[in-house]
């Protein structure tokens, strides 16, 4: 007898196969059969003829902190989400020496948009090294899976200490750095996770301690992965790091390259396809390289008390090292500042960076103050001409008149679908870039998978479904050799995801007080889901989480070679 049997389904496989009726058997967790007649289990769910796949597989999530109060990987559950990849870009909590946890946490703060006095009130220090770190995790239990990269920030700053952001490594330091990293792969990471990206500055806008490594630094840690025979290198990519040059990590080590982050930049929008370009050119010659791509705009809501993405402008130095707040007030008031940052703004060619093609995109969502509600849901592109004046000056006046509290709402890349949907076609895209666990107060793309499925899909028809899920599941899945998930056949886990395809979608964003002392994140709720199971338990129903489905997941930390 089965413990589990979900009949009557549409079945989507994961696969690239297509959609075909029937069930889905499980026992012990795992998938035992699938098919027409399944036979008698303990319990029994008419799907209803409602799509059931593979549960989403989500490579890009920041969720290392939160993961010690919340086993649910909030909102990541609820929205088909069945494993989580944390420690992304190299930003992690593991390793960390007892007198630098407040040195982490701050600068995690600042470059992740992470709440500190919720990171502070929340995490659960039950560990110093990296396998403390996982053995810790798995103690307190999960409820998604959850596979672990270890972050190359967190690991110089264990080695470096405070000097991890001001220098490069000794040859002693490297070989101690390589040590850790290698220890932390044997013990179950699924690799090693770094950024080159100039706008990944911690407290003060001081650079993350990654940014400060030499090449020699770079190759020896990566090569730890070649010693170890196993693990994904992931790299959040700046304007140093070509991929001719991870082409060279790739053949040095003979690991997979995972390049984050792969979006349609509005001011320079075939630079992204002439580096998928030279990917393929890699791959011809033998070596591994992936782009990490997204499947919506990345939009962000800030204010200019924390204007992340501004920080990726060389120009904006000047307001990101000012002391305190009067000094900041006078920066964004000085003339030359704003002429230094529209002359940048201009400058083609630079990754990841806001450019002049933004403005019509940057939209003043809330002002503080009653005279300037007028302005609600204008773009300042659409203010500057009106009023004739630069864009940088009426951003930065609005801002200043409205005591730093304007709420914008920014969309800064993939802004054109035509493009977009070339790059989620890619046979080198793996589609993820959800962030999820990161930059809570400015955005929230957890459901990215709900969305994939609902606008590409269904409202305009670049993917089919079936095209669809394979990406989210199979593909990120075989990427990052997590064995025996992203798929239903006979013997995978029972990772499953249970929607509506004529519904299925994520709603409007929401701001909910739901972290430790009450701080605030935004939401998008899942629309048309009904179930989610993880390792053969229901997690999540068309209510959303199941708060009495215990901890079913399981920290991976075997993977296929």
């Amino acid at each position: 007898m089965h413990d589990l049997v979900i009949e009557g389904a549409r079945i989507i496989d994961g696969l690239g196969t297509p959609a075909r009726d029937g069930g889905v058997a499980i026992t012990g967790g795992r998938i035992t059969a699938i098919g027409q007649g399944l036979g008698p289990a303990r319990q029994t769910v008419d799907a209803q003829g409602l799509c059931l796949t593979p549960g989403i597989v989500d490579i890009h999530t920041h969720y290392d902190a939160q993961l010690t109060w919340d086993p649910f990987a909030t909102p990541s559950t609820s929205l088909g989400v069945t494993t989580v990849v944390i420690g992304n870009c190299g930003f992690t909590i593991a390793p960390c020496r007892p007198q630098n946890r407040d040195l982490i946490m701050r600068n995690l703060t600042h470059v992740e948009g992470m709440s500190l006095d919720a990171m502070r009130a929340g995490i659960q220090w039950d560990f110093e090294s990296y396998p403390e770190y996982l053995g810790a995790m798995e103690r307190r239990g999960v409820v998604p899976n959850v596979a672990s990269l270890v972050g190359h920030s967190s690991v110089r700053t264990y080695v470096l200490g405070e000097e991890a952001a001001s220098r490069t490594a000794t040859d002693a330091e490297i070989a101690e750095m390589r040590r850790i990293v290698l220890e932390a792969v044997q013990a179950g990471a699924i690799g090693f996770a770094t950024s080159t990206l100039e706008q990944h500055n911690g407290e003060n806008g001081i650079p993350m301690p990654s940014r400060l490594a030499d090449e020699k630094e770079m190759l020896a840690l990566t090569g730890a992965l070649g010693e170890a025979g196993r693990g994904i290198f992931m790299l959040t990519k700046g304007m140093t790091s070509t991929i001719p040059w991870l082409e060279k990590i790739a053949r040095a080590n003979g690991r997979p390259v995972m390049i984050a982050a792969m979006f349609v930049d509005p001011g320079d929008p075939t630079r992204v396809f002439k580096e998928l370009g030279e990917i393929e050119q890699a791959r011809a010659r033998g070596r591994e390289l992936w782009a990490q791509v997204g499947c919506f705009p990345l939009g962000m809501e800030f204010t200019l008390r924390h204007p992340y993405p501004l920080e990726a402008l060389m120009a904006w130095r000047p307001a990101l090292t000012a002391p305190d707040e009067t000094r900041y007030r006078q920066v964004l008031a000085d003339p030359s500042f704003r002429r230094a940052l529209t002359r940048e703004m201009g400058e083609p060619g630079v990754p990841n960076r806001i450019s002049n093609a933004n403005w019509d995109y940057l939209t003043i969502a809330e002002v503080k103050k009653p005279e300037l509600r007028p302005l609600e849901g204008k773009t300042i592109g659409e203010l500057a001409r009106e009023q004739k004046r630069e864009p940088f000056d009426v951003f930065l006046d609005l801002g200043l008149a409205d005591d730093l509290e304007t709420m914008f709402d920014c969309r800064l890349f993939n802004t054109d679908e035509k493009k977009v949907s070339e790059l989620l076609r890619h046979p080198c895209a793996a589609v993820a870039l959800s962030d999820a666990g990161a930059h809570l107060s400015f955005l929230c793309d957890a459901g990215f998978g709900l969305h994939l499925f609902g606008h590409w899909v269904r409202e305009r028809g670049d993917l089919t479904l079936e095209q669809a899920v394979r990406a989210v599941t199979t593909t990120v899945a075989d990427a990052y050799r997590i064995k025996d998930r992203g798929r239903l056949v006979p013997g995978a886990w029972a990772d499953l995801m249970l929607f509506d395809p004529a519904r299925v979608g994520r709603g409007e964003k929401r701001r909910v007080n739901d972290l430790p002392t009450g701080a605030s994140r935004l939401d998008t709720p899942a629309v048309g889901l009904h179930g989610v199971w993880v390792n053969g338990v229901r997690t999540a129903d068309e209510r959303g989480v199941m708060a009495d489905c215990g901890r079913p997941g399981r920290v991976l930390r075997e993977f296929a070679a």
